[in-house]
């Protein structure tokens, strides 16, 4: 019988499609697993459902002397060695399309909370300090008719865009590509280099991947270019922003705030990160709706079964293998 590892514990029951034909062994600790530990875990498995936070790098995909696909259970795919699995002509797959919305909603989640000041207002309500209304009481700044700046105008960030059209904003976006006219006009967006939307855009969201080219996109000189009264919403991937940069920026109120759902070295954050105020701060959960996550549990399964079968799957990141 055919084997199939799982670095985490999957919601849902799609996996019971796998214990169905497959013998399906999840690591049984409900934390990352480490390489050390994916090392020892890959030998001997025909089939890897992976975490973003998994190293699978050369020496893990190595160590998988049986490997006949890798899904990862993300629409990301930066912790894969692609290139190693195509050499081997590993199928890697992914998740791509099911997270849009529950992603592009958590963006607009953190762009609200850090804009009215959400969390110091919950944490000062929770420990008894609410003494009542009053004039200037944790004044923020109104999202309404403003200048939202996209930074990756794929599905996650055309699906931001689209909400702003409630809000009447200016939605600018920069993107490696422009975007069709009929695009553009639907979501009424505008094509912009990206350091003029830095520097008009009341928020900036980012929603590109990580690529050599993308890593520090937003570093001090980017963030020295945005509004005092801006805020930057990252839910894309942490490198873009160099984290550090950012905290010093937010300590000198360069900018108005910043919202972050991914970390640079997550989970771990950069020093005086937790001690502001002026930052919202949540676990890496922007897909983390019940029905996005089942959804992304049944797409991994399936592309498993169809590789272990001998087919090509769905969701390929790596097609040229085929």
């Amino acid at each position: 019988m055919l084997n199939v590892f799982v670095t985490r514990k999957l919601p849902g029951n799609a996996l019971d499609k796998l214990r169905a034909q497959y013998n399906v062994t999840v690591n049984p600790e409900d934390r990352n697993i480490t390489k050390e530990e994916l090392l020892k875990a890959v030998a001997g498995q025909d089939a890897l459902i992976s975490m973003l936070s998994d190293p699978v790098d050369r020496d893990v995909i190595a160590a998988g002397d049986r490997l006949k696909v890798i899904a990862n259970y993300a629409v990301g795919f930066n912790n894969i060695d692609v290139e190693a699995a195509s050499e081997r002509k590993i199928p890697v797959c992914n998740t791509p399309d099911v997270l849009t919305n529950a992603s592009a909603d958590f963006a607009w989640t953190l762009l609200m909370a850090a804009a009215r000041r959400l969390i110091e207002g919950d944490a000062m309500t929770r420990a008894g300090k609410f003494s009542g209304w009053a004039p200037e009481l944790l004044l923020g700044v109104e999202v309404y008719g403003k200048t939202l700046g996209i930074i990756g105008a794929g599905r996650i960030g055309q699906a931001v865009a689209k909400r702003a059209l409630g809000f009447e904003m200016r939605t600018l976006y920069h993107n490696r590509s422009r975007l069709p006219h009929n695009v553009e006009q639907e979501l009424k967006m505008e094509y912009i280099d990206l350091e003029t939307l830095l520097k008009e855009s009341d928020f900036v969201s980012i929603h590109c991947p990580l690529t050599p080219e993308t890593r520090y996109l937003i570093d001090r000189p980017e963030l020295e270019l945005m509004k005092p009264t801006a805020v930057l919403i990252n839910t894309a991937r942490g490198p873009v922003v160099n984290e550090t940069a950012l905290v010093q920026a937010l300590k000198d109120k360069v900018i108005y705030g910043a919202a972050l759902d991914v970390f640079e070295d997550e989970p771990q954050l950069k020093p005086g990160l937790a001690d502001l105020d002026n930052v919202v701060l949540a676990p890496h959960i922007a897909s983390a709706a019940t029905e996005t996550r089942t959804k992304m549990a049944e797409m991994v399964v399936d592309d498993v079964l169809t590789a272990l079968a001998g087919g090509q799957p769905r969701n390929l990141v790596n097609r040229d293998i085929y």
